[in-house]
């Protein structure tokens, strides 16, 4: 587990009741940076979700820069959680690097299907896209 994820563990984990959990979630998904609306095209939505997601990856000196947005104040603050994990790091990285910390916080279990299945579809989204730089 990266030290990101670590970080994500300790501060999802000293809350003691989702209702708090789900607070911090929604202020993280309202700390984005702004998407522009350029960027969201039918290529960048993620499908699978409910809400509408958009994310953009780039590849600058061999990192992936990661930008995204959702329509909804949860889904974003997901978004928040996987550019904190995933941001800046290589294509290689991002390959390596499992996602323990979904479970060490119990956010799988506390997620609607629908809320789970378009989390599922972010990930995939965006290790397809490290898998073809790498």
């Amino acid at each position: 587990m990266n030290i990101q994820q670590q970080d994500l563990v300790k501060r999802l984990n000293y809350f003691e009741n989702w209702k708090d959990k789900y607070k911090y979630i929604i202020d993280l998904g309202k700390q984005l940076p702004s998407f522009p609306d350029e960027l969201k095209t039918e290529e960048n939505r993620i499908h699978g979700c409910q809400s509408q997601v958009w994310i953009d990856i780039q590849q600058q000196n061999g990192q992936l820069k990661i930008q995204a947005t959702s329509d909804a104040a949860i889904v974003a603050g997901l978004v928040a959680i996987l550019l904190r994990v995933y941001d800046g790091l290589t294509p290689q990285e991002i390959m390596q690097t499992p996602l323990d910390f979904l479970a060490e916080t119990g956010l799988l279990q506390h997620l609607s299907p629908n809320r789970s299945t378009g989390l599922y579809h972010m990930i995939k989204r965006i290790q397809a896209e490290a898998q073809s730089r790498t």
